[in-house]
């Protein structure tokens, strides 16, 4: 006998309502036990956001708003922000100079010992700050293993002076635009480049023309990681090239120096640092945050 029902082209019955009815039952309370959040997760995890912004408000409660026009346009304030912005963007062309190519050679040349390289060059990450003024005053100072040769030759000081608060500032920094520059040379498509080599392009052409346009975003984004890091330095500028004010004194040593004196001048100092640094985190929120 031959059944009446009607079946799909794969010899299953088709869903009626009541199966449609059970699918969508179901994805909602997947939907709802994905969306509750564990108590056990949720306490800490309110207990770190608090942590880490407590001191912020902190900051913003202390500040002394009423003064804080006269206390941006004083003359300390001022040159200490003109010597940090010079500083730091100094540092970071340096970084761009040295660090794309290094970033380059890590990303696309096989070589022995990469892996060490690599390592080494992110050594000033987790690298005390003070220890590395120590490490570059060993080998730029008057008796270092370059800074004696520097001075003879060129006359050339570095300690102790502006060019040592650059020097300072990239060493800690190039490793922040290095990581950025050789992730985005891994991630991007090779075949533009094999292409431009068919077309007759030479590596430098294929390299200028092909290659830093398409990690231009991956530059830029740790280039302006590097700025924010120069900005910020302390440790390696105060033991490398000291804190006399006009000359080597950046706004981290200012806000330093401030806080034996004067604590408001310190927080005014400290706010404009932290406004610098949230503005670069929004610039940059989409280079780490894919989500809504």
């Amino acid at each position: 006998m031959t059944g009446t029902g009607v079946t799909g082209t794969d010899g299953a019955a088709p869903a009626g309502p009541a199966t449609t009815g059970a699918a969508r039952s179901g994805a909602a309370r997947r939907r709802a036990a994905a969306g509750r959040v564990p108590a056990a997760l949720l306490v800490p995890a309110g207990l770190g956001l608090l942590f880490l912004l407590l001191p912020l408000v902190g900051l913003l409660a202390r500040a002394p708003w009423t003064t804080l026009p006269q206390r941006l346009t004083a003359p300390g304030v001022l040159t200490a922000l003109r010597l940090s912005v010079q500083t730091a963007t100094l540092a970071t062309l340096f970084c761009l100079l040295l660090g794309v190519p290094l970033a380059w050679l890590l990303a696309r040349v096989e070589f022995p010992g990469r892996r060490l390289v690599r390592a080494l060059v992110t050594v000033p990450l987790v690298l005390p700050p003070v220890v590395g003024g120590v490490a570059l005053l060993l080998v730029f100072g008057r008796r270092g293993l370059l800074g004696g040769w520097l001075d003879d030759t060129f006359g050339v000081t570095l300690p102790f002076s502006t060019a040592g608060v650059v020097l300072a500032e990239a060493f800690v920094a190039m490793p922040f635009l290095i990581i950025a520059v050789e992730g985005a040379l891994r991630g991007a498509d090779r075949r533009y480049e094999e292409a431009a080599a068919t077309l007759g392009a030479g590596r430098w052409t294929a390299f200028t023309h092909v290659t830093l346009p398409l990690v231009a975003p991956g530059v830029t984004a740790g280039a302006v990681l590097c700025w924010a890091r120069a900005l910020g330095e302390f440790g390696a500028t105060i033991t490398f090239a000291g804190n006399y004010p006009g000359r080597t004194q950046t706004m981290p040593l200012a806000v330093y120096l401030a806080l034996e004196t004067d604590l408001e001048s310190a927080v005014v100092l400290s706010l404009i640092l932290l406004t610098v640094s949230v503005g670069i985190l929004a610039a940059l929120r989409d280079r780490w945050v894919t989500g809504p």
